[in-house]
């Protein structure tokens, strides 16, 4: 049986809120990013969890100039309504995310439908965790936004000038199946977060997602250089989609994205796009069950999980159970090689955390 550290959800973001301010970011920025970190680690995404955050703040964030502390949103001028633009002048990404999709919402009730385009941010890491909190507050919601860097190799190339580039979505399902529907993926055949969670665990990369640096496939996540989109030319139409809603906000070119200290004042930094619909501006009246939107989205989901396929699960499921695990133990669980990177990240950090008194518990 597998073994974790359980770390406590106020403990963790105690420590995590502790780093970002010694980085120089305000108490509400670090709050904001250590709880989006915390939600990760609660749902069971080791890919986006704290030591992503800390480790891409170091790499392409406020170390570099990537990322400014402190930094304030100013609203662009527009004439519609229920769309709004903002220049985050390289905020921390989790609190602007985190504040764009609550305009969403507040777009969407009075407008039906509401968005936010962001330019000049920084990484917001877990794109599922803004969509499944709009989701259960009853919106159906969306989320892309550029990478930090140009990781994935387009369809029939040979150089990485595409973004992992995500698409998260989450439906409003929770009366219907008992949690939202989340679908949130990278457009890479693997999340670059995922060949660096496997390489902690010394665990190979799936076959036919990675290439080496001699352009060879690879399934060694020390070796991995770039990554393949998936399913071919689909996941490359869908990454390159997020390049392009990304140039029509102001996107800096992909392959100078995140690339700061390099010299030359072309720009360098991320965009997002945030979008909320209201439930009732969706709905036609005819339900086919003869029921209201929330009885035949159940049915819906039953027939598509009906005949014969009982073993199918959900988008969300997976997340879902990670959090029922997380409230079974009463804190985050970390694997003995992550709660040690953890220790590292927060060290940089000068935040002093010694896993050694924590409780250890083995899951079935």
């Amino acid at each position: 049986m597998p073994t974790y550290f359980l770390l406590p959800v106020e403990t963790h973001n105690r420590l995590v809120s502790a780093a970002y301010q010694a980085r120089g970011f305000d108490p509400q920025e670090s709050d904001s990013a250590a709880y989006w970190c915390g939600k990760a680690s609660w749902y069971g995404i080791r890919t986006h969890n704290a030591i992503k955050a800390l480790h891409l703040d170091t790499l392409l964030g406020s170390g570099v100039g990537g990322c400014t502390p402190q930094a304030e949103i100013e609203p662009i001028p527009t004439p519609f309504p229920a769309s709004e633009k903002w220049d985050c002048h390289h905020k921390l990404g989790q609190p602007v995310a985190e504040a764009a999709m609550r305009r969403c919402m507040e777009l969407a009730d009075q407008y039906g439908i509401g968005s936010v385009s962001v330019d000049n941010a920084f990484h917001y890491l877990w794109g599922g965790g803004y969509v499944m909190d709009a989701a259960l507050k009853g919106y159906f919601a969306y989320t892309t936004c550029t990478a930090g860097l140009a990781e994935v190799v387009p369809f029939g190339g040979v150089y990485p000038t595409i973004g992992t580039n995500p698409h998260s979505w989450g439906i409003p399902t929770a009366e219907a199946v008992g949690f939202p529907v989340v679908i949130d993926w990278a457009t890479s055949a693997i999340a670059m977060g995922k060949v660096q969670s496997l390489a902690r665990e010394n665990k190979p990369v799936p076959p036919g997602c990675a290439l080496d640096k001699q352009g060879q496939p690879t399934q060694d996540p020390h070796q991995v250089a770039c990554l393949l989109p998936f399913g071919s030319h689909k996941g490359y139409g869908l990454g390159l989609m997020t390049e392009l809603v990304g140039a029509m906000i102001g996107g800096s070119l992909p392959t100078l994205r995140g690339r700061f200290g390099e010299g030359g004042s072309e720009k360098r930094s991320m965009s997002f796009f945030f979008q909320c619909i209201h439930p009732e501006a969706m709905g036609a009246g005819a339900f086919s069950t003869r029921g209201d939107q929330a009885q035949n989205l159940k049915a819906v989901i039953g027939d598509i999980l009906g005949h014969g396929n009982d073993r199918a699960i959900l988008p969300g499921q997976i997340e879902h159970e990670g959090g029922q695990l997380s409230q079974r133990f009463g804190g985050l669980l970390f694997s003995d090689n992550e709660i040690h990177a953890l220790a590292e990240e927060l060290k940089h950090s000068g935040v002093a955390f010694d896993p050694a008194g924590l409780e250890q518990v083995s899951i079935d």
